[in-house]
């Protein structure tokens, strides 16, 4: 199956994008680039690694991805609490990450079946 196709690159494109737009205006640029850069991580490592040719080197890479969403979860978190964005749009986004990062677990347990 190709990336694009995958439920879970879906929604942490998509979660990435939202990241992006809420971020636009905060002049932090250090935090800005480094939430924006582990936002775009997520996805990023779960397309290379469907594109790796075996399942071993894609559980892999969603590992890297899985450790990005993590990462993206703890820059949330401090975003809220710098003011950089509201609560509530963090909470949404929070609820988000922590889906993406059960979805990547539940995929890489079937992949793991199938080595």
């Amino acid at each position: 199956m190709r990336f694009r196709e995958l439920d879970v690159w879906k929604r942490s494109y998509l979660l990435s994008k939202q990241v992006y737009a809420l971020m636009t205006k905060c002049r932090d640029y250090g935090f800005k680039d480094q939430i924006c850069r582990s936002s775009v991580s997520v996805p990023s490592n779960i397309a290379e690694g469907s594109e790796r040719g075996s399942n071993k080197d894609f559980i892999r890479f969603l590992y890297f991805s899985k450790g990005s969403c993590a990462e993206l979860y703890t820059q949330l978190m401090m975003a809220k609490d710098f003011g950089y964005m509201s609560a509530e749009q963090a909470n949404e986004l929070l609820d988000e990450a922590d889906q993406v990062n059960k979805m990547i677990g539940g995929y890489i347990k079937y992949l793991s079946k199938n080595i």
